[in-house]
């Protein structure tokens, strides 16, 4: 039977795995598709339009903002930067489903959107506070600052944890993307995304009165 898409919105502080988790899930099931977000910066050497980013000027992108054609979107130093409302309802309509990885205000606004009532959002949360710093230093890639103003962050970040409707400890990656697939399964079964199931009940009926 058919099924709408779902939205997942996927968030945690820096380090704490969401971004190989996102990639455990695509690798389990190819069919969900991320949101290319829009942006008004210039595009990068190798950056395609539509792959990578959705480019935009200002102008176009604040008309699209205006006219509810963004599910979320945030100014970052002096660029604009969001998700594009039409893919995402076509990916719906199609039965697959749109993985986020926003932060937690991002995800409110989606959550917020005439979209919301197909949201479901997972927090993923370290296993402590030193293993995260300890993570983050692992990468090799960010001076002493920029670490501690990850840290900073996260600690922001940590705190809007209850605002999400399930929330994951990754101590264990591999357990963590498996509970993160037990999610999607449940919430892709729920009465409300199966909307073939009130003719398929109604042909049930239909059988009980021929047998009477």
């Amino acid at each position: 039977m058919a099924r709408r898409g779902l939205l997942l919105i996927l968030s945690s502080p820096s380090g704490a795995g969401k971004s190989t988790l996102a990639r455990r899930l695509m690798d389990w099931d190819p069919t969900i598709r991320f949101s290319v977000s829009a942006t008004t910066r210039n595009p990068r050497p190798g950056e395609q339009d539509g792959i990578h980013y959705h480019f935009h000027s200002h102008d176009s992108f604040r008309a699209l903002a205006e006219g509810g054609e963004m599910l979320e979107h945030a100014e970052v130093f002096g660029n604009f930067y969001g998700s594009p409302r039409a893919p995402v309802e076509q990916a719906m309509r199609e039965g697959r489903d749109t993985l986020f990885d926003v932060d937690w205000q991002g995800g409110q606004q989606i959550r917020n959107s005439a979209l919301g009532s197909e949201v479901v959002s997972v927090f993923i949360l370290p296993p402590s506070i030193a293993e995260l710093d300890a993570r983050l230093r692992g990468r090799a890639q960010d001076s002493d600052e920029v670490i501690a103003g990850r840290m900073a962050k996260s600690q922001s970040e940590i705190s809007h944890w209850a605002e999400y409707d399930y929330v994951l400890v990754n101590r264990d990656l591999d357990q963590t993307a498996q509970d993160l697939i037990t999610i999607i399964r449940a919430e892709r079964l729920r009465r409300a995304r199966q909307p073939d199931l009130v003719g398929f009940v109604r042909d049930l009926d239909a059988e009980f009165a021929q047998r009477a």
